[in-house]
């Protein structure tokens, strides 16, 4: 018997019960204390004090330094090298155990290492050169992937598939491990996101600011026909990002303002109390493409500034509360567009607001102050570009710190904020212009409700001196509306500013300076505003998205050059009528459609033909876009195809459905579109009768990775908002740029990409936008009858033909009874009219192809190149750097 087997007596712990009881009395810390306050932290050097700094290393310091500097992998050995090291030793696995998921984070750890050096040494340029930045807040960055973007980037796709395959993985599997990031939604942060990729490619100093979210605005699920909403955990792992612990800044809200003189009689206001909220940074290295230029995307998350955890609450048994700091600190960067149908969602939203443009603002500023610069130099070094409304309490808060922190007289420190900012205006729809109640923010920000107070007053006696005559200008232009409750405007905030504001679409610069902002233009002058049409990134969206296809154009036009000039897509011209490129051309497009199909049959379980027509409508899903007038549409089609002998069927085309995008959680009507369409999918596909002739499907959780799939696979894309309400639109560029055609109105840009590939090569159809007004107008006071075609959709509907009538009852009373707001019954016999000539035009395969390779021949100014460099000359005033 060996010793272990000996029985070790077992000795039950019990709690004491001999302790005395006494009655505890008196403070055991000092008082007033309960935890210690926070200090803020300071980073990096200014351009005057690096070169001390480097001045000052010893000469054999600097050399060891230098000899053992880090250089990334250069060839096919030194990845593969890099990508063991890391699962060896940073993921401490072995060959044995290590999955797709491990050769993931092993593989974009090696090209991290490698953008990580090139990130460093452009921050160390751009510090070194002290010249004018550009810092663009967005509320969305919708980045896609980071891995294969790098990849392409870096020229280093080929390497990285070799060695992974030497290593036994496919590239393809390797990339669709990761997570997209859930920074964004829809074209708002995709422009955002393409535009850091403009500026680092075209090596402007420029960083983004944004939010960290937690879990984006939410995964989406489609369970029996319905959106659910549910947590995006992106953030498992997320090799792409820093944590600057030491990057903090505190943020206040609440409180009270107190005011006093200081010591030369001047009144000083005190903005005290309240709640602190930490932010806290990470950064993204964005890399731009064929240049060793990688900026920077400065993201916030917050945290609570009294620190994680209240030990005195917790040893006093209060478990629930000593963790209730974080958690209302951290709800802050949780989720994008938390619902603001309640009061409480409305503050999150403000506090949202604020907290991430003070901590940028505050980066800003303290970089700024480095360089020893006077106070009126600032919008020599600094140009910040508000994306949208979200960001505008940058001006407040600029105003703000200049006047109570810096001590600037008020028109000194207005001049340079108006100087500083330029605003892009997304939208003309008047229920999408942010409007805050003065109450919410006088709770929230009471000394920024001063500043906007005083903006007001200054604005308005400077419009009552030029217009003495015209009273009821000073309501109209009015920052602060005179309702019950009264509000804030925040898009008119945003106009008084900024020194440039512009639409991102020619109609839609010409609207918002004949609508909504009609009485700036008279009292600014037309100087004021201007026009930069959106563009997208040929990277992402051709190169990446489409690589064979890119490889095409490439042997077409002597190169990759067109990556970087898109202009010389014009090329392609020369080969429409060339049978070996059309060939290939067809080929690759069919290629897609494959996957595509092959994809849906994964995830849905429905057979689609790749010989069908793909129509793809896949975009924010909102009343406005129309979604609604597609279904309605593909009901008819439906309809139709029931009611036609066999024989007949045996003639029409085939056609695939494809809708994608999410509705806002608070949208009840978008949400109810979303249950319409996968009704009817649910009936349509399952019909024996109508076989491969008609197949509705609905993608569920569209983002930037599913984009890249689907806008490859499209012949016809839908781009049919009511004219007048789509601002620009980006994805019609890309479904362009990749082959596709589009069926659209006379909206956003489609109007610029008509004139660029030519009437002939686009379907065209519905209202004018100077015919909008007329006609609701008519459908409030005059006759509105519904198109007849409508109607039977409209009867199948209420029949019960796709489920439960009742359901869908409040979407059609939209269209019959509340006066069709967004013209679908106006636009719908047209719109049918045109999708019978789409069929035919189809058919005619010869015909087709060649209107695709003109209209991508013809892309060459949708570029977001050519957008970056009109705003760097135009609003920026901003040169880039040699590199």
């Amino acid at each position: 018997m060996t010793s272990t087997e000996h029985r070790i007596p077992t000795r039950e712990r019990r709690p004491s019960m001999g302790a005395p009881i006494v009655d505890i009395v008196g403070s055991v810390g000092p008082a007033g204390i309960s935890r210690p306050k926070h200090k803020r932290t300071f980073t990096g050097f200014g351009a005057g004090e690096i070169k001390s700094v480097e001045a000052s290393i010893p000469e054999p310091q600097r050399a060891a330094w230098t000899k053992h500097e880090f250089s990334g992998f250069q060839n096919k050995e030194e990845f593969e090298r890099e990508v063991v090291r890391h699962v060896e030793t940073t993921l401490a696995r072995s060959i044995y155990n290590c999955d797709e998921s491990a050769a993931y984070s092993a593989s974009s750890l090696a090209f991290r290492d490698r953008l990580v050096q090139g990130w460093n040494k452009t921050q160390q340029r751009q510090t070194f050169t002290d010249s004018k930045r550009i810092y663009y807040l967005s509320l969305e960055f919708l980045m896609g992937r980071a891995l294969d973007n790098a990849m392409l980037n870096l020229g280093a796709k080929e390497v990285a598939k070799e060695g992974l395959a030497e290593l036994g993985f496919r590239i393809e599997d390797i990339v669709g491990q990761e997570h997209d990031a859930a920074l964004g939604n829809g074209g708002l942060g995709r422009l955002a996101a393409c535009f850091l990729d403009s500026m680092a490619t075209l090596n402007y100093p420029a960083w983004g600011y944004g939010l960290r979210y937690r879990y984006g605005i939410f995964k989406q699920e489609i369970i029996d026909g319905y959106q659910v909403e549910v947590p995006d955990y992106w953030l498992d792992f997320n090799p792409w990002e820093f944590p600057r612990h030491d990057v903090t800044v505190d943020i206040q809200f609440y409180g009270q303002v107190r005011k006093s003189q200081d010591e030369n009689g001047k009144t000083v206001a005190i903005w005290e109390g309240g709640e602190t909220v930490t932010a806290v940074a990470y950064d993204v290295p964005t890399p731009g493409y064929d240049t060793p230029s990688t900026n920077n995307l400065r993201l916030w998350s917050s945290k609570a500034a009294s620190g994680e955890f209240d030990f005195q609450k917790f040893n006093s048994g209060d478990y629930e509360s000593s963790v209730a700091d974080q958690q209302r600190a951290e709800t802050i960067s949780a989720v994008l567009y938390p619902n603001d149908n309640l009061d409480r969602g409305k503050e999150l939203r403000i506090k949202q607001q604020y907290f991430w443009v003070a901590a940028s603002l505050y980066d800003i500023v303290r970089r700024f102050k480095k360089s020893k610069r006077s106070w009126n130099e600032f919008p020599d070094q600094v140009a910040i570009q508000l994306n949208d409304t979200h960001p505008t309490l940058a001006i407040v808060e600029l105003q703000r710190i200049l006047i109570d922190v810096e001590g600037l007289e008020w028109d000194e420190a207005w001049n340079i904020v108006t100087s500083t900012f330029g605003y892009t205006n997304h939208t003309v729809l008047p229920e999408a212009l942010e409007k805050w109640p003065v109450g919410l923010i006088q709770h929230l920000l009471p000394r920024h409700l001063q500043i906007i107070y005083d903006i007001n007053l200054f604005f308005l006696q400077s419009v009552e001196k030029r217009f003495p005559e015209d009273r009821d200008i000073l309501r109209r232009v009015s920052i602060i509306e005179e309702s019950q409750p009264k509000m804030v405007r925040m898009a008119y905030l945003a106009v008084v500013g900024s020194h440039k504001v512009n639409g991102v679409a020619e109609l839609h610069s010409d609207l918002i300076q004949t609508t909504i902002f009609k009485d700036f233009v008279t009292i600014f002058g037309e100087d004021k505003f201007t026009n930069v049409t959106n563009g997208i990134t040929p990277r992402r969206w051709l190169h990446q998205a489409n690589p064979r296809l890119s490889e095409l154009i490439a042997s077409k036009t002597g190169g990759y050059e067109f990556l970087k000039d898109l202009t010389l897509l014009n090329k392609l011209e020369l080969f429409v009528d060339d049978k070996t490129f059309r060939k290939e051309w067809a080929e690759i497009k069919f290629a897609n459609k494959v996957r595509l199909a092959k994809y849906i049959k994964s995830t849905l379980n429905v057979n689609v033909n790749p010989a069908a027509l793909f129509d793809v409508q896949v975009k924010r899903i909102h009343e406005y876009k129309r979604q609604q007038l597609n279904i309605f549409g593909v009901i008819h089609r439906y309809l139709t195809l029931k009611a036609m002998s066999p024989e007949e069927r045996k003639k029409q085309q085939p056609r695939v459905s494809i809708f994608g995008g999410k509705a806002a959680p608070g949208y009840w009507m978008a949400k109810q579109i979303i249950h319409l369409i996968n009704n009817v999918g649910g009936v349509v596909n399952q019909d024996p009768d109508i076989g491969d002739l008609l197949k509705v499907i609905f993608l569920e959780d569209y983002n930037v990775s599913k984009a890249e799939m689907i806008i490859p696979a499209s012949d016809l894309s839908e781009h049919i908002s009511t004219a007048g309400t789509e601002a620009s639109g980006t994805s019609n560029m890309k479904f362009v740029l990749n082959g596709g055609l589009i069926i659209g109105t006379c909206d956003g840009a489609n109007i610029e990409i008509t004139r660029e590939i030519g009437q002939e090569n686009i379907f065209l159809f519905g209202t004018l936008s100077e015919d909008v007004e007329d006609l609701r107008h008519m459908h409030t006071y005059g006759e509105h009858p519904i198109d007849p075609n409508l109607a039977k959709v409209f009867d199948a509907i209420q029949g019960g033909m796709f489920g439960e009538p009742n359901d869908f009852n409040a979407m059609i009373s939209a269209v019959r009874d509340h006066g069709d707001y967004y013209l679908v019954s106006d636009d719908f016999q047209s719109y049918i009219d045109t999708h019978k000539m789409v069929d035919t035009e189809y058919q005619n395969q010869e015909e087709w192809i060649s209107k695709c390779i003109r209209s991508v021949a013809r892309m060459g100014f949708f570029s977001s190149d050519r957008c970056i460099n009109e705003y760097a000359e135009g609003i920026w005033n901003i040169e880039p750097l040699a590199v």
